[in-house]
């Protein structure tokens, strides 16, 4: 692997898309912007709710951003369909704002990779709802999702 090439790339498999989402999802979980954003072209085009972001340098301070105002956050990917290089997936994460409200995001991205496995398109819709600390599903260390903790479909989101 070089800095350019992010495993697995393009066709996907089934299995390989799958891999491809946890490893997103691992990178987000680890709310670290720098990080997530090499995942991403130096030219990534992002639409995420009604903001859009070209660029890694864009991408970080919109994730900057975003953590700022997000504690707590914890997320989980599904694949949800794959062809060549694209990957749609559903997800929803939970997280509480600075007044300790608690929050779940369900939505839905469609990705477009490049050649090197690096993501240069990315469309998000999210919708947030508010949710009573005994609603909460995810209560993993922050970090990585444990294998062992139920999908969004086990859990019927």
């Amino acid at each position: 692997m070089t800095d350019t090439t992010r495993p697995p790339v393009p066709p996907f498999t089934r299995e390989s898309a799958i891999e491809k989402v946890r490893l997103a999802e691992d990178a987000w979980n680890s709310r670290d912007p720098q990080k997530v954003s090499l995942g991403y072209t130096a030219d990534s085009r992002w639409r995420n709710r009604s903001e859009f972001a070209t660029g890694r340098e864009e991408i970080v301070a919109l994730l900057k951003r975003k953590w700022n105002t997000e504690h707590e956050y914890r997320l989980i990917k599904e694949l949800w369909a794959y062809d060549g290089n694209r990957i749609a997936v559903r997800f929803a994460y939970e997280h509480r704002d600075d007044a300790g409200n608690w929050y779940r995001s369900y939505g839905n991205e469609n990705w477009e990779f490049d050649e090197h496995g690096l993501m240069h398109t990315r469309h998000a819709s999210i919708n947030t709802l508010p949710i009573d600390e005994s609603e909460r599903q995810y209560f993993w260390p922050l970090g990585r999702r444990p294998d062992d903790h139920p999908s969004l479909s086990d859990l019927g989101f």
